[in-house]
């Protein structure tokens, strides 16, 4: 998986978690749980939707690692 295709998903998955986080002008800077307010459970939901659609499987001693936007990318484009 490429960066744009990752991009592209984890927005989605952000959007049907949190649908009042605007995407559309979403800073890839922006940390998960301090800038959109995803608590404990709202990440731990994402995670599933990106596994839903991606296929890419998230193991906890990872969790620590994805703190924004694009480390979540990232973390997709690596291992998708």
């Amino acid at each position: 998986m490429n960066e744009q295709d990752a991009r592209t998903v984890v927005l989605a998955a952000i959007n049907e978690v949190a649908p009042d986080v605007d995407t559309d002008g979403l800073d890839a800077s922006s940390r998960l749980r301090q800038d959109l307010e995803l608590d404990s459970l709202d990440f731990l939901r994402l995670l599933e939707v990106l596994a839903q659609s991606t296929g890419v499987s998230t193991p906890e001693d990872d969790y620590a690692d994805l703190t924004t936007v694009q480390r979540l990318i990232d973390y997709l484009a690596a291992h998708g």
